[in-house]
């Protein structure tokens, strides 16, 4: 088997060939040219320019802005166009076939959401990778950190374990260069990561033959290292970076982000959410980038009682899922360490993972409610607001099985709508809130579930999501970021909220909902076709 060093430098020596990335964020490299771009809405999506690629030297270009600037015929728009290129978004070129059922249109969509490292052009945000990768679609066009893992379910099932590989592949590379897996692979992303989903990768590509999950090992550990940095320094009620030490000194974990500037590719949405608050505007760009790390971007889950963005507390919240991930994570740890002969090393993670266990069960396990809740450290209350990542214990096992079942009577009650699974009860306007759903969270929920024997409720997630998204591929001819769960008269129909219009392709929905009709090939929506040619799936 090849180690750990040779992966290394072949990836580093593919990486070579790919158009380097430019060496500072876009805000930093472009400075006062880039906070007159977005703030003067040049680009009607602030991410667009930062995902623009220079046409020359960008200090030159920045030197030609500071001495034209001034002139009374300057044209700021022009000038951008004319120093700058779009490649937001790409055109994939790609043209949905109504004559193709879902499971086929699926398949034949990797290719389009399929991008080439040595296409990446110079000296632009997108940091380079050895290996080609996956993109959501529409406006997100670069590899995103969990987004990928739902992803390559879809991968797997369609057959397709190059892609896989390669995914692995970028994902170690990521690792050993920067020591963790950023947001994406965009230079303003480094300051923060996502739902540390790596292990869950890991497993997967050993169970599907790609490579066996002990290669990774050492990525674990760096991965794991860079979530639990200061930790070992920490007094009781104190935190740092993305680690807290509770009150009895067991461990949890927040989102954080090491920038507590705007989001450069949110710049103007940050700075006027900013502008509405009374607190410091560097405390709620911390905040807003810590919600962004988290995935849930954004929710009311990370706000104040009055659940509205302008109250946002992210690091002040000890998530469900979060710790979910890394117990996980700890496990995995301990046993690949184990496989290797390492009993020192599994002792330490079998050791971590049980007072991470522990830890879950006593500040975030509610019994009265019968669910896991996030909670809110700096006021030592339980976050009383039930959203779908109460399902993330039982995905990755770490529930007992009376919990398991407290949990999925909850989920019934109060989060099972007509189209899926909600991801929260509140109506705030954010798109990770009612009415909308999300693939990864339906992944969550039907697995975890399935996994404690509550099939039942599993299989009925799963049939309802499904018919959801075979509607809306029926009416629409395409699969689409998020979806409206509660069914409307006329429909399904995709969500709204939040920053952006809602976006096609997409990556997550079209793994997750490969997978679900490859465990179910009797659902009616396996047979559903583009643009209305096939027949609408039944209620069941």
């Amino acid at each position: 088997m090849r180690d750990e060093h040779d992966d290394a430098e072949e990836n580093a020596a593919k990486v070579a060939s790919v158009a380097p990335a430019d060496t500072l964020t876009p805000a930093d490299r472009y400075q006062e040219l880039f906070v007159a771009v977005q703030t003067q809405r040049v680009f009607a999506d602030s991410k667009t320019f930062v995902d623009c690629a220079p046409r020359g030297d960008p200090e030159h270009i920045l030197d030609a802005y500071r001495a034209q600037k001034s002139a009374p015929e300057f044209d700021l728009s022009r000038f951008v166009h004319a120093h700058f290129t779009s490649e937001h978004p790409p055109a994939s070129g790609y043209v949905s076939d109504p004559e193709r059922p879902l499971v086929e249109h699926i398949d034949r969509l990797w290719d389009a959401l399929t991008r080439q490292p040595r296409e990446h052009p110079t000296r632009s945000s997108l940091l380079p990778l050895p290996d080609p990768y996956l993109v959501p679609g529409g406006r997100f066009g670069e590899m995103y950190y969990w987004d990928s893992y739902f992803t390559m379910l879809g991968l797997a099932e369609s057959g397709r374990p190059q892609l896989l590989r390669a995914m692995a592949d970028n994902f170690a590379y990521l690792i050993d260069t920067y020591g963790h897996v950023p947001n994406g692979n965009r230079s303003y992303y480094l300051s923060r990561s996502q739902p540390p989903v790596f292990a869950l990768m890991t497993e997967l590509f050993e169970q599907h033959g790609i490579c066996r999950a002990v290669k990774y090992l050492p990525r674990l550990r760096k991965e794991y290292a860079y979530w639990m940095d200061g930790s070992d320094d920490l007094r009781r009620g104190d935190a740092h970076r993305q680690c807290v030490r509770m009150d009895d000194g067991a461990l949890l974990n927040r989102y954080w982000d090491d920038r507590d500037s705007p989001r450069e590719e949110s710049y103007l949405e940050d700075v006027t959410t900013a502008h509405a608050c009374k607190r410091p505007a560097h405390e709620v760009y911390r905040e807003l980038r810590a919600g962004a790390a988290s995935g849930w971007d954004f929710s009311s889950r990370w706000c104040g009682d009055d659940g509205v963005l302008t109250s946002i507390r992210t690091t002040l919240i000890l998530p469900v899922d979060l710790n979910a991930f890394l117990h996980k994570l700890e496990a995995q740890i301990a046993q690949l360490a184990a496989a290797c002969g390492d009993e020192v090393g599994a002792a330490e993670f079998r050791q971590r993972a049980n007072a991470r266990a522990q830890a879950i069960d006593r500040w975030l396990w509610h019994e009265d409610i019968g669910a896991y809740l996030d909670y809110d450290w700096a006021s030592g209350a339980p976050r009383e607001r039930l959203c779908a990542a109460t399902a993330t214990p039982l995905f990755v096992g770490l529930a007992s099985q009376r919990q398991a079942q407290r949990v999925a009577a909850t989920l019934r009650a109060q989060l099972l709508e007509d189209g899926g699974l909600a991801t929260t009860r509140n109506f705030s306007g954010e798109q990770w809130d009612q009415p909308n759903g999300w693939a990864p969270l339906q992944w969550l929920a039907i697995r975890g579930l399935a996994d404690y024997g509550e099939t039942g409720l599993s299989g009925e997630i799963a049939r309802r999501w499904l018919r959801t998204v075979g509607s809306v591929y029926e009416s629409e001819s395409k699969l689409v970021e998020k979806y409206v769960v509660r069914t409307a008269p006329d429909g399904a129909h995709g969500g709204g909220g939040g920053e952006y219009p809602l976006q096609d392709g997409f990556g997550w929905t079209n793994g997750v909902t490969r997978k679900l009709l490859h465990d179910d090939p009797a659902n009616p929506a396996r047979r559903t076709r583009a643009g209305g040619s096939g027949r609408r799936p039944a209620r069941q």
